[in-house]
């Protein structure tokens, strides 16, 4: 049979096909530019500006704030990656440095971001006196500190999970550290840091109103943003204007996971342990566009040939007496030093604190305070246990099923977004009219955006579940109970230990939200630290949001030392993949 020619128009179709991408590919780039300069144009302006054009309910001005919010959250985005990066590699890799990082990241992940709007506000602001920048650095700031921390230890978690086989190829191979990191952890940790960026950006969005609607003590600055008018929406009684708020975010969410989530987890899908085709991989348009593109290869060149070159600098001769020399053995002597040097320090920071505190509040205060902070562990405990119990079996099952995560994946993302101030109206009315305890039915609000962060470390851990063991798991018949407890939950175990880690520290921090609801003039307070902290920030008083942080830090570290580093200990040394 004679072979069949070409058609004289593939050539020129497929250079169509490229020159399509191509113009797509710059006109998505120069999109992003235009994105960028104009919602960052404003943060030159004099601090005035804010004040002499103050926030409009007007629905027409919603797209020039989401532009402006959407900005705020990707900076602190990159911001987190970044500290990501450094901060849980470096606890990873350092003993030493891990008995001081992770219990520091313990600390700030419970403390409330009206915390660190107090203690950073004018710092922020003196950086660029007299300017929006200033406002619009601690408004970032803050929106970091609801960003970070999950992203931290997932990452952490994934560097000291990885698998011993490849650990040890890396090291027959004598890869150096840089080259370690680059080819062989950050790939493995690709897929579930992608996830826990989506629940940070969800988690931004959950605190948006503190975050822009900036109120501590004398101090009041209302940023442009969908926050500011959430704040002023609830202030004014405004039901039409929630709901404006709520489509506003609706549309940035979805454009979000189009052009930023579904590309990145698309690409993280090639970092899969479990390379066969058991099912259709992640599917984004963006990402196919930019893969076609010639001009989107070109332009990641120097990047590539960038990390190329730092590998080769950073590569070890393989002969070399540097390479061949062994790690240096442990000395229980320095650990002890160190040791006494952490508890030292600790120690001084501790007594000042206390100090502090004591020179503006009584011992009763203090006693009240821990009383106040028991009532909230509790709600966070019960709380967590009813997320898991709902949440742990349905992660799974959507983790094993591409085609329904497809649409979970931005029904979750929003649904975690969805700000808690947005229930008031619900909720103050409900208990207002039916008489019912706050310190009951204002609780549910404290999980309303943190139970995602077990959902979707769940829905990683299931996603990377190698197909060979879910195909000798069926070959031998394991299904039901024996299924779930040999196979899904060994698999997801160290997954879900770091959902729930920062779902409790989540908690922690959205009872500042939850036990203090305010709808128009009308506020409801819980009985619990969010609400001692809440009240403090409002009246300015220094003494008590310090003591109020302290005490919820000390809960926090002495829960994770006893509740959660044991099981993650746990799930580290007996379910990582080997």
């Amino acid at each position: 049979m004679a072979a069949r020619l070409p058609h004289p128009l593939g050539l020129r179709a497929g250079r169509d096909r490229a020159l399509l991408y191509n113009v797509l590919a710059i006109l998505l780039v120069l999109g992003f530019f235009v994105f960028v300069a104009l919602a960052s144009r404003p943060d030159l302006a004099p601090l005035e500006a804010i004040r002499a054009h103050p926030i409009s309910l007007d629905p027409a001005r919603l797209p020039e704030y989401a532009a402006r919010t959407a900005f705020r959250m990707l900076v602190a985005l990159l911001l987190s990656l970044l500290f990501t990066f450094t901060y849980a590699t470096l606890a990873a890799k350092s003993r030493k440095a891990e008995q001081v990082l992770i219990p520091l990241l313990d600390i700030l992940q419970s403390v409330p971001i009206l915390g660190f709007i107090s203690a950073t506000i004018v710092f922020f602001m003196a950086l660029a006196p007299g300017q929006v920048l200033g406002a619009e650095l601690a408004a970032i700031f803050a929106i970091f500190t609801s960003q970070a921390w999950n992203m931290a230890f997932s990452f952490y978690q994934s560097l000291r999970s990885v698998p011993t086989d490849l650990g040890e190829v890396a090291t027959s191979l004598r890869f150096p550290a840089w080259m370690r990191f680059w080819r062989l952890e950050v790939p493995l940790a690709m897929p579930g840091l992608v996830w826990n960026m989506m629940m940070s950006m969800a988690g931004g969005w959950f605190f948006v109103v503190a975050s822009e609607a900036i109120s501590v003590g004398g101090t009041e600055i209302a940023l442009p943003g969908i926050g500011s008018y959430i704040a002023l929406a609830i202030d004014r009684k405004d039901l039409g204007a929630v709901g404006y708020a709520v489509a506003a975010m609706a549309v940035v969410i979805l454009l979000t996971d189009q052009l930023l989530f579904r590309p990145l987890v698309a690409w993280s899908h090639r970092f899969r342990i479990d390379q066969e085709d058991y099912a259709p991989p992640p599917r984004s348009w963006l990402y196919r566009i930019l893969c076609r593109s010639p001009l989107a290869g070109l332009a990641a060149l120097p990047l590539r040939a960038g990390l190329d070159w730092s590998i080769r600098a950073f590569r070890l001769p393989a002969g070399s007496a540097a390479a061949r020399r062994p790690a240096p053995a442990p000395s229980r002597r320095r650990d002890l030093a160190w040791t006494a040097l952490v508890l030292l320090v600790c120690a001084y920071i501790a007594w000042q604190t206390a100090a502090y505190i004591l020179a503006g509040i009584g011992w009763r205060d203090v006693l009240d305070t821990l009383w106040l902070g028991l009532i909230t562990a509790l709600r966070v405990f019960l709380l967590i246990a009813l997320a898991s119990l709902v949440w742990l079996p349905l992660g799974v099952l959507v983790g094993l099923r591409p085609g329904t995560l497809r649409w979970v994946q931005p029904l979750t993302q929003f649904l975690a977004a969805f700000p808690a101030n947005l229930l008031f109206p619900f909720f103050v009315s409900l208990i207002v009219t039916y008489h019912l305890n706050a310190n009951v039915w204002l609780s549910p609000l404290m999980i309303l955006g943190t139970q995602w962060y077990i959902l979707f470390n769940v829905i990683a851990g299931a996603a990377t579940i190698p197909r060979d063991q879910l195909d000798v798991a069926r070959s031998f018949g394991v299904r039901g109970r024996l299924w779930w407890r040999r196979v899904a939950l060994p698999a997801v175990f160290p997954y879900y230990v770091t959902g729930a880690i920062t779902a409790a520290g989540g908690s922690w921090n959205a009872s500042i939200v939850a036990e203090y609801a305010s709808w128009g003039d009308r506020t409801l307070v819980a009985e619990g630290l969010g609400a001692y902290i809440a009240e403090a920030t409002a009246k300015g008083d220094y003494h008590a949001i310090v003591l109020g942080i302290a005490v919820m830090s000390l809960l926090v570290i002495l829960t994770n030392r006893i509740v959660w580093r044991p099981l993650y200990d746990f799930a580290e040394r007996r379910y990582r993949i080997d």
